[in-house]
This record gives structure tokens, sequence and C-alpha cells, in this order.
């Protein structure tokens, strides 16, 4: 069970991820709501990834910061590739 302040760590974390996306890529107001997105799905499956293959990378507390990480920029970057012009 993640506790309440682990879970905001892992949003802001995951947020600013996909803003740092945004900002190497560019786009409109949209993508930027698409990437903060898509970033906060990678990180939560990065998260179930480690727990459930029982992987670390960058544990911090109760989140492993590494493979959630890892997770979202694969995400973001499926994501990117999905929705080029």
């Amino acid at each position: 069970m993640v506790t309440l302040p682990a879970a905001l760590f892992g949003l802001v974390i995951a947020l600013l991820t996909g803003a740092l996306f945004h900002a190497l890529r560019g786009g409109n107001g949209w993508r930027l709501l698409l990437f903060l997105g898509l970033s906060i799905v990678g990180f939560v499956m990065g998260q179930l990834a480690g727990m459930f293959f029982g992987w670390s990378v960058y544990k911090f507390g109760m989140l492993d910061i590494g493979l959630g990480v890892v997770g979202s920029a694969v995400i973001l970057l499926a994501g990117n590739w999905l929705i080029r012009p």
C-alpha cells in the first residue's frame, strides 16, 4: 500500500518528466496535457513492473523513481510516435 505522501511525490516526479518531455519536443497545450497524462500512466506502469518482477533501479522510500522515470520515458516515446503528423 502506498501512502499519500509517496503517491503525491510520485505524481510530482511523473508530471516533471512529462513537462520536460514537452519542453524538449514542443507542441501546443493539448500535447502538454497528453504528455502529462502519458507520463503518469508510464510512471505507474514502471512502478507496477518493478513490484511484479522484483526490480529496483533507484529506490527512494516506497517509490522506485528509476523504474518510474523509465516507464514514463517509454510510454512518452511511444505516444509521441503514435501522434506525430
